[in-house]
């Protein structure tokens, strides 16, 4: 014992230091001295266990008020603060649970060291479902309800998921404690190793079951056809995923269900292409309608629309119609309706309509064909030239 240094000097602390206090100076020594961060120092694994020793004194309060009582004969006459710790574990004294500790700590990049070791038995959200649903273009414009049957695991009804049979109940696994796991010591050439590994007694559960359920036949959950109704937002695009809370798999331990993820596939429309919220469709008009000016009829998604063509619209002017395209999604207001006027040219005429044509023709002359004119002078003049 006349070799022991006083606790408190050991963790830096004084002796009124709160526990988080002196919880937070462990977690930096231990960090500093760990075996895995100084391979082959003897002298910072002499230390590593003496804040070992400290912190499993200090961090308990029944035993911490022994110690500044009666000093090191207080806490455990026999103390010993080397590694031990029964069956294959892992134990600096004083019930320190290095799985909590250096799980918070290191996050686990000590080898798989601690992190995680004690957590087995948390509760964990369950797996989640992928599922795809096509759309009609006006299901997508519009917004529509869908209703898909699929397989995933439920907990089970008869044991509720503890997996027991009727009237029986788990017990906590003696050997782990509940963890599902034990902490290993390992040596190596490049120091000592502290890794987490499966608890052999109970497989890894944290529980012991005599008698298991007959239903799930000791798994806790069992596989169901099911079936979930929900609402698609109007404006949805193609390729969008949409997460639907709770409809996955069921949780582990007592966890959240998981999540459906449907994605979304819209059909091509005959009339419309889309771009996000604005809307494209091309119109075939006549010859007369463009020279002459018209108002012409076009699709919306509402119905017919209408909109007027100047004297003179050239094939493939474009239109745009404000608000009449789709329904922005999951925000405000609605895209743009873009027209393109494509003048169609007639075929299979009859001789009085090509009669008529060519006096048109000629009556008309280049004085009214401006783009034709200018094109042909260049070509005049580019011919000249040479």
């Amino acid at each position: 014992m006349a070799n022991k240094r006083d606790y408190y000097e050991v963790l830096g602390v004084s002796k009124t230091a709160s526990a988080a206090e002196i919880k937070k100076a462990y977690y930096q020594l231990a960090k500093k001295y760990h075996p895995d961060a100084n391979p082959g120092d003897k002298e910072a694994e002499a230390k590593f266990k003496e804040i070992g020793e400290a912190y499993g004194v200090l961090s308990d309060q029944d035993k911490r008020s022994r110690y500044d009582s009666y000093g090191f004969e207080g806490v455990d006459p026999n103390f010993n603060a080397g590694f031990g710790g029964g069956a294959g574990g892992f134990d600096f004294g004083g019930g320190v649970d290095l799985g909590d500790i250096f799980g918070d700590m290191f996050g686990g990049i000590f080898g798989g060291g601690f992190g995680g070791g004690g957590r087995k038995n948390a509760p964990q959200q369950g797996k989640s479902v992928g599922a795809r649903v096509e759309l009609t273009f006006d299901e997508a414009c519009f917004g529509c309800s869908k209703s898909i049957s699929y397989t995933r695991t439920e907990t089970c009804t008869k044991c509720h998921g503890n997996r027991t049979a009727d009237g029986s109940t788990p017990t906590v696994c003696p050997t782990c404690h509940g963890k599902g796991s034990v902490m290993v010591q390992q040596h190596s050439g490049f120091g000592i190793n502290i890794a987490s590994r499966p608890c052999d007694a109970c497989k890894g559960t944290g529980y012991i079951i005599k008698d298991y359920c007959t239903e799930c036949r000791g798994h806790g959950t069992v596989q169901r056809q099911h079936t979930c109704n929900f609402n698609i937002e109007p404006g949805v695009e193609d390729g969008a995923r949409i997460g639907i809370s709770g409809e996955g798999y069921c949780g582990v331990n007592g966890g959240p269900n998981g999540d459906l993820v449907v994605t979304i596939s819209v059909k091509d429309d005959p009339v419309f292409t889309r771009d996000g919220a604005n809307l494209y469709c091309d119109v075939p008009i006549s010859f007369a309608d463009a020279a002459l000016g018209a108002k012409i009829t076009i699709p919306t998604l509402e119905g017919k629309g209408e909109i007027t063509i100047p004297e003179g619209t050239q094939s493939g002017t474009t239109f745009r119609v404000a608000g009449k395209g789709a329904q922005k999604f999951r925000q405000r207001g609605k895209g743009d309706l873009y027209v393109t006027v494509n003048v169609e040219v007639p075929t299979g005429l009859s001789r009085a309509s090509k009669d008529a044509l060519k006096n048109y023709e000629q009556a008309i002359g280049d004085s009214n064909m401006k783009q034709r004119k200018r094109f042909y002078d260049a070509v005049s003049n580019r011919i000249n030239k040479k």
